[in-house]
């Protein structure tokens, strides 16, 4: 008999993981969309901030938020803060490494396949640090089957990110792949909770560490804050043809410059000629 209810709000806290998720990914995705327009310093910035919003909501948010539907035989669920805020971490590290792998590779296979491993097996040890740091009156144990498919959706779904992130431009593409990422990263967490087999157990100790309630509250005040200054930096930056637009017109000014060519000086006013006298003119000589 299961000890383990992962929906125990109904639909609540899968539905609003999956938009969390798809919110993130969608920002993320604008923001790599920006890095491809760019170079250098800026690249690496608009980078970052992808990382931020990718790795940080929507995977890390999603994952915390579908944690709170998680209950065990109605015993109490307490988190180890540290562990929990190295696994954010862990996230948005992983996620900004293959992000500027797979921008410095191109659109190569090897830099694109090396990048979704790498960023696949973090976001995998984020899911599973995640659930160490929980702690209850209770032995838990996994099934190693899950947990490997559970990996392999991770790797699969990253590799298929950092491709979109490559490729998708547009509302629309946009919109749709950041969808598919929240599907992918979901169903890659609820494996991973179905691998868990729980068994609760007596005892008289306090269970150590903060209540998930807590952390919801903060993190979700910083997410909202981050996510609105983000989107207000994709908004009121320069956009991929406007940056199209400037560069061309700064090498034409450049291919003038060395042909020795001077600027065009504006064309002088046409000298007005004199009227004929007409016979309405008054003649008051």
């Amino acid at each position: 008999m299961s000890h383990v209810d992962h929906f125990s709000y109904g639909l609540l806290t899968p539905v609003l993981a999956y938009v969390m998720s798809s919110i993130g990914c969608m920002l993320g995705l604008l923001l790599t969309a920006r890095a491809r327009a760019t170079t250098g310093s800026h690249r690496t910035r608009w980078l970052i901030g992808a990382a931020l919003s990718i790795g940080g909501t929507g995977i890390w948010v999603m994952h915390f938020v579908a944690m709170m539907g998680f209950a065990v035989g109605g015993g109490q669920i307490r988190y180890d803060v540290p562990m929990t805020i190295g696994s954010a971490a862990l996230a948005v590290v992983v996620v900004g490494a293959g992000l500027l792998l797979v921008s410095r590779g191109g659109e190569r296979i090897l830099p694109l396949l090396g990048g979704g491993v790498l960023t696949g097996l973090g976001v995998a040890g984020m899911h599973y640090i995640g659930m160490f740091a929980m702690n209850m009156s209770a032995r838990v144990s996994y099934d190693p089957t899950l947990v490997g498919l559970s990996v392999v959706i991770a790797i699969a779904a990253a590799t298929v990110a950092l491709w979109f992130t490559l490729r998708v431009s547009g509302a629309l593409a946009t919109g749709g792949a950041a969808m598919i990422m929240a599907i992918a990263v979901s169903g890659m967490h609820y494996v991973g909770m179905f691998a868990m087999e729980v068994q609760p157990q007596i005892s008289l100790t306090p269970v150590a560490g903060a209540r998930g309630v807590d952390f919801m509250l903060p993190v979700l005040a910083v997410v909202s804050l981050l996510t609105l200054g983000l989107l207000l930096a994709v908004i009121l930056s320069p956009s991929a043809k406007e940056l199209e637009d400037d560069a061309a017109l700064m090498a034409q000014l450049e291919t003038r410059r060395g042909a020795g060519e001077q600027p065009l000086a504006p064309a002088a006013p046409a000298a007005e000629t004199p009227r004929r006298p007409s016979l309405f003119d008054s003649n008051d000589g």
